[in-house]
Order: C-alpha cells, then structure tokens, then sequence
C-alpha cells in the first residue's frame, strides 16, 4: 500500500503453511529473518506454501506473494534440500480456500491439433458445506472462455473424479500467458452451489513481485510403533550406564563414527532428548565429554570441532536452559531495544549525520561519538556480567551438575600451573560462547523478542555479542586481533574476566545428587517457564460466540501450575496443577470462528474433566503456548488418547456432530508430538526414528568396521589400540546392524501392509 507520503511502506512477515510465521521486518523492501522451521508434515502432502505479507496495523494484512513447492521438487533433490532464490507469484487472498486438489497437465502435439490435458484426479480435505459435515463436490475446468464439468461426488470431502480434458489450442502464441482456471463447487439442489475454491495456471511466471530466498530440504518418516525402537533406546542407553574400559568402542560412540558433519547437529538434538527422555542426560553428556577430553592433546582445541559432544552440549544447554537464559539476559536486552540508541566504535564505520538523536547540541566529533558509545556499551556489559554473576542460584541444577563433571573432566586431563584456564575456557566456551552471546546476537531466535533488531539496535548487539566473547576467552585475545577499535572496552573485560571465574567457581560448586534430572522435568519447580497475556474462553457452556466471550487474562507456568490473573500484579490467582493435565491440542478454528486456538483438558479429584479454551494472538504464541504446556505435563499418569478438536455448542459437538458431550474424542491427541525446535516436547519414537534413519545412512560404514583387519594395529585418534578394542568395535557394530535390520524389516512390512490396504480400497465400489 501507499502511505501518505507516496512512499512504498511494507512491514513485511512471511508464514509458512499456515502453520509458522516469522517476525516482521518493519518499513524495509529488503527483509532478512534468518529464521528456520521444521515442519511435521504427513507423507502424503502435496505442497509446501511459503506467504510473504504485508503487515497491517488496521485492518487485515496484504498478501504480497506466494512460491509453492509441489513435494516432487523437494524431494527431487535427494535429501540436499533446495538453497536459492525463487520468484514470488500473484494471488488473490480471498481464493486461498481450504483443501487440494491433484491434477495432471501435458501438451498433447497430434498435427496439426494441439491441447491441453487436464487430468482432473481428486481432491482432499474440502470444506464443509452441507449440514452433515461433508460436501457433493464437482470440478469446472475453464479454458478460453470453454466450460467444463466433472461429475458431482456425494456426501465427500475426498472426492475422487479421475476425468480427463482436451482443452484445444487455436495457435501457437497461446502457449505464452495461457490460463487454465480449475474450479471446485458444492452442489446444492436447492439455491446456489457453493464455491469450494480454484486454482489458476498460467503458462509463464514473472519476477516483479520480488523473489524469496529458501532454504528446503525434505525427510520423510513413517514413525513405528514404540516397541520396535526399543532394542535401539536399550543399546543407546547401555552405552552410557554400563561402563566398560573401551568406552571409545561401543555402540554410542560408533553411532558418532557412522554420522556425517551436516547430520551431527540433528543427531546430537536426537539423542540429548533421548537420554533426557530416560531420565540419564548426565551420563551421556559425561560419555561424551570424557572421550571428547581424552582424545584431545592441545588444550586450545579442546571443544573447538562440531563433534557430537559441543553440539550435544550447546543442544543441551538451550533444551534445558530457556528459563534461566531469560531471566538473566532479558532485562537489559529489553532496555536497548526500547533505547535505540546509536553507538559505533569503529571509525569506518561512524556515520555523523546519525548522531543528533544522541546529542542536544547537534552532530558530534567522530571522538564524541566514540567516547559516547563506549560509555552506552560499558553499562550495558555491567549489566549483563552483574546478571549472569548474580544468577548462580537460578542456573538449572543439571546444567550445573554436567558443568561439575566437565570441570573435573579437563583438571584431571590438563594438571599444572600453565592450563591453569582451561577448565574455566571448558565452560565458558559453551556457556558464553554457544549460550550467551549469541542469544544477545539474535534474540529473535532465543524468543527474548518477537520481533528481529532493527540495523541500529543490530549494531549495538553485535558489539556487546563481541565484548562478551571475549570475556568469555578470559580475555587472552585481546589486544591480538583486527578490531583494535574495541580496545576502549578493554579494561571493563579484563575486569569482568575475574568475576567469570569466580562465578564458574560457584557453578560447579554443587552436590551431584542436587544435578539429577528427574524424569518430570529439567527445571525448578518454582521457575516460570512461560508467561504472559491471552484469551480466555469466560465459561464453559456458552453457545454464542460473541467479544465478550473471552476474557484477557495473564498466564504463569510452571512445572507445578498453570495460573492465570487479570493482570501480572493482581494478587488473586486460579490455578490449574499441571498433574491434572490431561490433554494439550489446537482447536478447530470454525468451533468459535477464532484461529489460533488451543484447550486445556485437566480432570479433577473426582475424575471429571474439563476444557479451558484459549485464544492466542498469533500461531507462533500458539505453537510456543502448546510446546511449553505439553513439555510439563509429558509424563502425567492420566493422558487421554483422543480428543475433540471441535466444542460442545448447542446439542453436539462441532468436530464430530455427535450428540453426546460424554463421547470419547473423534481425534488422536498428540501429547507427545514434537513442534519444531529445542523446546519441544520429547517424543521418543520419533527420535529414535531419526537415529535409526541416520544409522540406515551409515550402514556401509558399520559393514566396513566389520571387515576390518584384525592382525593389524588399530588407530583411534593417532593412537595405537589393542585387539580388545578391536574386537569391541566390531561386536557394537554387528549389534548396531542387527537393530537396524530389524528397524528395516519392520518399515517394509508396514508399507506392504498399506500397499495392500491401498489395493483393497481401490476395489471397493
């Protein structure tokens, strides 16, 4: 849109699916989110659609463009994924209706006749237009002014047609700019038909919308039921419990052995919700950091490499850490974003004409503007160190306890004087470099903001990011590199390095049994893992959805309770014990024409349950509402299987029609579904799905440890073995190949089970 300047003013954010949505660039044509999604699609899906808006402050937002992707180009690229820019196309926003449908178009070249076939094949997941839930769907193909028509399917949402067009061309200049209008219909047999939606071909695609960089990259996963993973979970976990004296040789460390550089970061994700899942985080992460320390022989590189023990570490950390990051960083990084002030140090890059807002007397000296901005930056770091200083208490117990066994780990691996620091850089490197400073580099991706840093509060992050790595190297950089242009921060980062390793001191400085991770949760009761304003539903029962029928009400979790108040400082609270939760699921948006909703089923000491509606503002609160919510109550003893994704209104529920309140739900529940990234959930089959699928990858690999030579000598890390750890290698490999024969057996059999169910279908009138 115009705005009253004439100027192109777009706010732009982008949504993937209907289901992720990024941040909004304010005022800018040339965005960049940075952001990274994954998306649990089911194996038949068709498409991927990626939306660019234009945010909105009145009314609704614009749709700027649309790039769908069909599930053949993904997948086409053999797991490489798809990396580049791709042109956006129109659409009309109003004609973006729910459902699909397959079709097949070809060139059909009989001289001197040429057409078009359009196969019109099926449709899916189609609205609901009659009073009985379904539809009677047709197709109308329009080419050239021509009409056509499929048969009316009844009582369906899945119609299947299968009918095929020739739609004759009358000259060669109509294969440029062609349009080929699919419609699908509701037939009704009294009063209008009822439009479904359409789509639009044309033959040609232009650029002047703009173009979207993606990165795409497709892994299909049919999950099996839990018994099957069980042999791999056992070997997993008895890797880490059963301590043997060639810990280098066993299953877990050959699962590190068979796995590529690019899949380290997924596998290390993989097996940290795992074992946190079992409840024996601890003693992976001392597994892996025992063999990461052991084979290493320059102190300076300890942790340095993405091997699987720094990204279990880092994935660790942020799993578990979330809250405690919060607390500590929040505060002040909310102070520079709402400040926004312009703070530059190196003198290429001072730009005078941008410094009045820092001075009533006008533009400052390039000495001026230095001087100001070491000041900013100065009181800025002195928060940040006086927080993480002073935060001690709140550190999660069992990042406290992996950090005592590493500290230990390296004294004992690096004794003397001279690597007096290296047990302190130990830590520091994960928890300043891989935690801290990059949280204040891009709190957008920390969800310490909803919204990216605009260039100038960018800047000030970027410079405090720097002065915080390099207190995290305890300094020993300084003054070495080629941003001699920080040095005016110097003495504040000398100065903090003393408080760092008096801080790490009192990190490690906790019983062991305090470090244990229960299987309820990583984090103290008393912490707030996730708070903040929504909707809810006013009372249970109410048949008319009007605005009034929800109340804005502020929301507290923890792993004991779910609250709520009218407002943060109300001291009346209700509360929900997180215990008593049964189930955590979206709601269908038409059960209250509101999206972005979830329910809360909990039960109470009588065994009765009940449904607490929320309404969340936008589907990134709604997805971050769900995981937090669903991560507390994962192992509560009374989960329900099935749910209603619809409400009770009137005599029936909206999802199902059925007239019976008391009915079981209609929809499985996903109480252990995973939503994305590090603070989902942990889902425990599809996990080990995904270590199966990397050990499948492997499996030349694991057949090569078998063959290997046994009358020579054996190297591991530059250093000769015995043939005991030879032997031992090839025991956890043959192991490793017997699960993961089994694991294969067992997909093949469900997918002729399917094959076959498939067939019986198709023969069914």
């Amino acid at each position: 849109h115009k705005d009253t300047t004439g100027r192109k003013s777009s706010h732009w954010w982008f949504t993937v699916c209907s289901s992720h949505r990024t941040a909004t660039v304010w005022k800018n044509l040339n965005p960049f989110w940075g952001e990274e999604y994954t998306l649990h699609l089911p194996m038949g899906f068709h498409s991927l659609s990626f939306y660019v808006m234009d945010e909105d402050t009145i009314g609704h937002d614009d749709v700027i463009g649309k790039i769908a992707l069909s599930r053949e180009s993904i997948a086409a690229t053999h797991g490489r994924g798809i990396d580049r820019w791709m042109n956006l196309t129109r659409i009309d926003p109003d004609e973006e209706i729910q459902g699909e449908i397959h079709l097949g178009l070809e060139m059909v070249k009989h001289p001197p006749v040429r057409a078009v076939r359009c196969h019109v094949i099926e449709a899916r997941d189609l609205a609901p237009r009659d009073i009985s839930g379904t539809s009677d769907p047709f197709a109308k193909v329009i080419f050239n002014s021509r009409t056509m028509e499929t048969a009316t399917i009844k009582k369906t949402r899945f119609p299947h047609w299968n009918e095929v067009f020739d739609l004759e061309l009358e000259s060669r200049a109509e294969t440029e700019g062609v349009m080929l209008v699919v419609e699908v219909w509701d037939w009704d047999m009294v009063g209008k038909n009822d439009f479904l939606g359409k789509v639009i071909m044309v033959c040609f695609c232009s650029g002047k919308l703009g173009a979207l960089r993606l990165k795409v990259r497709l892994a299909e996963d049919r999950i099996l039921p839990s018994l099957y993973y069980q042999p791999l979970i056992d070997l997993l976990v008895e890797s880490v419990s059963s301590a043997t004296e060639v810990e280098d040789a066993n299953p877990l460390a050959m699962v590190e052995e068979v796995t590529t550089v690019d899949s380290r970061q997924d596998v290390a994700v993989t097996l940290v919700k795992i074992f946190m899942g079992q409840g024996l985080v601890g003693p992976f992460l001392d597994f892996l950091n025992t063999r990461e320390v052991n084979k290493t022989t320059d102190p300076n590189t300890l942790f340095r490499s993405n091997s699987l023990a720094s990204k279990s570490m880092e994935q660790f950390m942020k799993l578990v850490g979330m809250p405690y990051l919060h607390r500590v960083l929040k505060p002040v990084i909310n102070r520079i974003f709402e400040e926004k002030r312009y703070i530059e140090l190196d003198p290429c890059k001072i730009d005078l004409n941008k410094t009045r807002r820092i001075s009533f007397k006008g533009s400052l000296s390039e000495a001026g503007v230095r001087e100001c901005s070491q000041e900013l930056l100065n009181s800025y770091l002195t928060d940040v160190i006086d927080s993480i200083v002073g935060s001690v208490e709140h550190c999660p117990p069992v990042m406290r306890a992996a950090f005592k066994q590493l500290h230990k780990q390296v004294e004992e691996r690096f004794p003397g004087a001279e690597n007096e620091d290296v047990k302190y850089l130990a830590i520091s490197g994960f928890l300043f470099l891989r935690f801290f400073a990059p949280a204040i580099l891009t709190p957008k991706l920390f969800s310490l903001r909803d919204h990216h840093a605009d260039t100038r509060t960018g800047r000030t992050l970027l410079l405090l990011a720097k002065a915080v790595q390099s207190i995290g190297n305890l300094g020993l950089q300084l003054g070495h590199g080629k941003e001699l242009w920080m040095s005016p921060l110097h003495p504040v980062i000398l100065q903090s390095v003393g408080f760092l390793r008096d801080f790490l001191d009192r990190i490690v400085d906790i019983d062991n049994e305090s470090g244990v991770c229960a299987r309820a949760g990583a984090f103290h009761p008393a912490v707030t893992i996730k708070e903040g304003y929504l909707h809810k539903r006013k009372a249970e029962g109410l048949n008319l959805v009007t605005r009034f029928t929800f109340k804005k009400r502020y929301f507290w979790l923890s792993n004991e309770t779910l609250s709520y108040a009218k407002s943060p400082d109300w001291q009346v609270r209700s509360s929900i014990p997180v215990r008593r939760v049964c189930a955590v699921e979206r709601v269908d948006e038409n059960a209250f024409q509101q999206p972005h909703m979830m329910q809360i089923v909990s039960q109470d000491n009588e065994g009765q349950l009940h449904i607490m509606y929320i309404h969340c503002k936008n589907v990134n609160e709604l997805s971050q509402w769900l995981s937090a919510i669903r991560k507390t109550t994962i192992y509560n003893d009374h989960l329900l299987p099935f749910f209603h994704p619809g409400s009770y209104r009137g005599t029936r529920w909206t999802c199902c029609l059925h007239s019976e309140k008391s009915v079981r739900g209609c929809s499985r529940t996903h109480s252990a579904v995973t939503l994305g990234d590090w603070s989902d959930p942990l889902d425990p089959d599809a996990e080990a799905q995904t270590v199966y699928r990397q050990l499948l990858q492997g499996r030349e690999k694991l057949r090569g440890v078998l063959g290997e030579s046994n009358t020579k000598p054996v190297l591991f890390a530059g250093v000769e073995r015995s043939r005991t750890y030879h032997k031992w290698r090839m025991a956890s490999a043959a192991r490793l190949l017997d699960v993961v024969q089994d694991l294969e057996r067992a997909h093949q059999a469900f997918q002729r089970r399917e094959r076959e169910e498939q067939a019986s279908n198709a023969l069914l009138p």
